[in-house]
């Protein structure tokens, strides 16, 4: 959905004059930590202005009480907030409220993940200079903070870029003594209270997680698992299932979407001698095997749909018939199924049976993806590390501050697997070495933070003009002798750090005389 964008009134001239009034401040409100401090670094960086960050409302609201105590005579702020957050209660355009009661005189910006026609009208009823949604670039928030600095509250173009300039500055200084990135992000190792049977986190999203494993562990109820690929879905039924009366008898795993409809059957209930070409003896199916134990169903929303209903009747009367059979077995197991599909959207679609997934949801719980709880990856790379690195650690490997940057910002699609896959792989192939962001595979390399800052300001058009063409060529051999150095002069690497095809940079070095250059 587009951002929408509202009429921006202009400069009220009846505004005291703000030139000798200190620079405004930002408060942000975010409750995801990771893009949180990530907006909070960004503005300070490209603004030169003071981003005070919460993670809730609430906090926010006792800050600025505390502040007008102090001060009656506040001096007018940029409130930049999220509008929902996951614990519910004050959301963003009641934060706006509770501070306009309170006689604070601010110019707000509101940023979400569920655009809505409805949530866009009442922000511009609460008089919001612009409504963002996720996912956006820093940089355009940028420039709706300075725009709205200095349209609502009248703060002067000219020391709002001084304040840019001189950050600038002291951010060109930093980085010639200690590179492009001056924000450290440091791994960590999980502690105790960090690790649960198996699973890492110490988001809010997943000690929720950990919670609900541990009230429905002892109960018989059907429990359904929902949550991307990748998150783990299988380590939560093996967490309940090790944390019940039943974990001294077998956890038997089932993947639905692995074995053809025709099989899934037989695999499941088991069959009789005769049943089917093959059946060449009678054979126990896997909830037989599991019987007074558990049993996981995974991807159980490619089950077949004639198969779903005589799991129905397994659910209804737990007892089971081989097929081929006549008489029926009754079953003690526990049931706990998985997948990554929506199943009351394929209900809707008549893609999955009603009455088998209330069957099925008596208990959900919802993994989040590894891009909604970022503050979990800095434990879970030194996790993984722990794993694949051998005991005496000659195949280490340490990262440079980008690279951290980089595995930050990833919207990770194949969620902890992923990251777990990746880690692996640089272990293999750069034990031992600083891992550069030329290692890591060309999709990670689109998603450099502050990317685009790179090519802002690369050259300054002089006074007398210049040779494009010229200019440009030059432009072209610098970036091209870059990649070089940062690969150690391997073309490959060096081609996908410039999307090009490697074919077409060995002609443009050709070209250009540049293969003569120290790197072969």
């Amino acid at each position: 959905m587009k951002d929408f964008e509202f009429l921006h009134a202009t400069f009220d001239e009846k505004k005291a004059d703000t030139g000798d009034k200190p620079l405004p401040i930002i408060y942000l409100v975010e409750d995801d930590q990771i893009l949180g401090r990530a907006v909070q670094r960004y503005l300070k960086k490209s603004l030169g202005l003071e981003v005070v960050f919460f993670d809730n409302p609430n906090n926010c609201i006792e800050y600025l009480n505390k502040e007008k105590q102090a001060n009656p005579e506040m001096d007018p702020f940029c409130l930049v907030s999220d509008i929902s957050f996951n614990e519910g209660g004050t959301d963003g355009l009641l934060l706006i409220d509770l501070l306009k009661e309170r006689g604070l005189e601010f110019v707000s910006i509101v940023m979400t993940g569920f655009a809505s026609i409805e949530t866009a009208i009442m922000a511009t009823k609460k008089g919001v200079f612009h409504y963002l949604t996720k996912p956006f670039e820093l940089e355009v928030l940028s420039d709706l903070v300075v725009k709205a600095l200095n349209l609502k509250l009248g703060f002067p173009l000219e020391r709002l870029n001084q304040a840019r300039k001189a950050q600038e500055n002291v951010q060109s200084s930093s980085q010639r003594a200690s590179g492009p990135y001056s924000t450290k992000v440091t791994l960590e190792s999980p502690q105790e209270e960090d690790m649960f049977c198996g699973m890492i986190g110490r988001s809010p999203q997943m000690k929720k997680v950990f919670e609900r494993i541990s009230k429905v562990a002892n109960s018989d109820s059907t429990v359904l698992i929902n949550g991307p690929s990748g998150t783990g879905k299988e380590l939560v039924a093996k967490a309940i299932h090790r944390l019940s009366a039943r974990t001294s008898n077998d956890l038997v795993s089932v993947n639905c979407g692995a074995i053809p409809g025709e099989l899934l059957e037989s695999e499941l209930f088991g069959h009789v001698k005769g049943a089917f070409t093959g059946a060449i003896s009678d054979r126990k199916g896997r909830f037989e095997t599991a019987n007074k134990g558990t049993i996981f169903l995974d991807e159980i929303g490619d089950m077949p749909l004639l198969l779903q209903v005589k799991l129905l009747r397994v659910l209804q009367n737990r007892e089971i018939e081989r097929v081929g059979g006549t008489g029926t077995t009754p079953i003690d197991v526990r049931i706990i199924t998985a997948t990554h599909r929506d199943l009351e959207k394929a209900v809707a679609e008549n893609n999955f049976r009603e009455d088998l997934f209330y069957r099925l949801n008596v208990i959900p719980v919802q993994l989040p993806a590894l891009a909604e709880r970022r503050e979990d990856i800095p434990l879970l790379i030194s996790y993984f590390l722990s794993r694949f690195v051998s005991a005496d650690g000659r195949n280490s490997i340490d990262f440079a501050d980008d690279v951290l940057e980089v595995l930050l910002t990833y919207d990770w699609p194949g969620n902890v697997r992923e990251l777990e896959n990746l880690i692996e792989r640089l272990v293999i192939l750069r034990g031992g070495n600083t891992v550069k962001i030329s290692d890591l595979p060309a999709k990670f390399l689109h998603h450099r933070p502050d990317k685009k800052q790179v090519y802002q300001n690369l050259i300054n058009l002089p006074d007398e003009g210049l040779n494009l063409k010229k200019t440009l060529s030059e432009i072209e051999d610098s970036l091209i002798l870059q990649a070089l150095e940062q690969t150690s002069g391997n073309k490959n690497q060096a081609s996908k750090l410039l999307s090009m095809n490697r074919t077409t940079l060995i002609e443009k070095m050709k070209k250009k005389g540049l293969m003569e250059n120290q790197f072969q």
